[in-house]
């Protein structure tokens, strides 16, 4: 495995979670992002229908502690124009096997989205590193749970209807990690530039994030041990 795209999949399971800013306020990009990083996030997710977004990837690219990476890539052109700028992994809403075949090519992480086992498996097939789970189904974690019973291999990372309420729910259904979206960037804090709020919100879910991982770890290893003495 090449340097950007090992980069990038080490952070993402060392954190366990990403923030996700999509925003329609050029104003607000940077402040709301560098609030989340001000809180603790370490990965980061700039979609590109937000203004000016391959400068914002290319500023926070910048910056050695933080994995940027860039969402709601649609084609190979996007895919190529967030890989110069930076962004060492790129996520899809849908599963497209040649953004994939690109970021295995050019050493970036890939995260297609996809909702269900068939598209899961296809995806893995296809060289993907994690699938994103989008859009939520009703019943989020039962679904990844149901999903991981005959296809263990798989790194499903939802990033759809994960909020701060229910983050020990996804982790124990066995999600290799969140991407946090509105439920981190409110729209209303946007609206009224209160990145304090953002701040504060990004330090409680990131140890909501340490605690929900530590919890399931800790449950799989008495499973393991079961296993063994069988």
């Amino acid at each position: 495995m090449s340097s950007n795209r090992a980069a990038a999949l080490q952070a993402l399971a060392l954190h366990r979670c990403s923030a996700i800013l999509r925003t329609s306020n050029a104003d607000a990009v940077r402040p709301a992002l560098d609030a989340a990083i001000r809180g603790g996030f370490r990965v980061v997710e700039v979609t590109l229908t937000t203004p000016d977004c391959f400068e914002h990837i290319r500023a926070l690219s910048e910056q050695p502690e933080v994995t940027v990476g860039a969402g709601t890539v649609l084609t190979v052109e996007q895919a190529k124009q967030a890989r110069a700028a930076g962004a060492k992994f790129l996520v899809s809403p849908v599963f497209d096997p040649q953004i994939i075949a690109f970021c295995r090519q050019h050493d970036v992480a890939s995260i297609p989205g996809t909702y269900t086992p068939t598209e899961m498996l296809q995806a893995h097939k296809a060289g993907a590193d994690l699938v994103k789970l989008f859009p939520a189904p009703a019943n989020g974690p039962a679904f990844v749970k149901a999903v991981l019973g005959p296809m263990p291999f798989l790194r499903i990372f939802p990033t759809s209807g994960v909020t701060e309420d229910n983050i020990t729910q996804w982790f124990a259904a066995g999600s290799f990690g969140v991407g946090f979206v509105a439920s981190l960037f409110e729209p209303i804090d946007i609206k009224t530039g209160n990145f304090e709020a953002i701040e504060k919100r990004a330090g409680r879910m990131l140890e909501a994030v340490r605690r929900a991982t530590a919890a399931a770890d800790a449950a799989i290893e008495p499973a393991r041990a079961v296993a063994i003495a069988r």
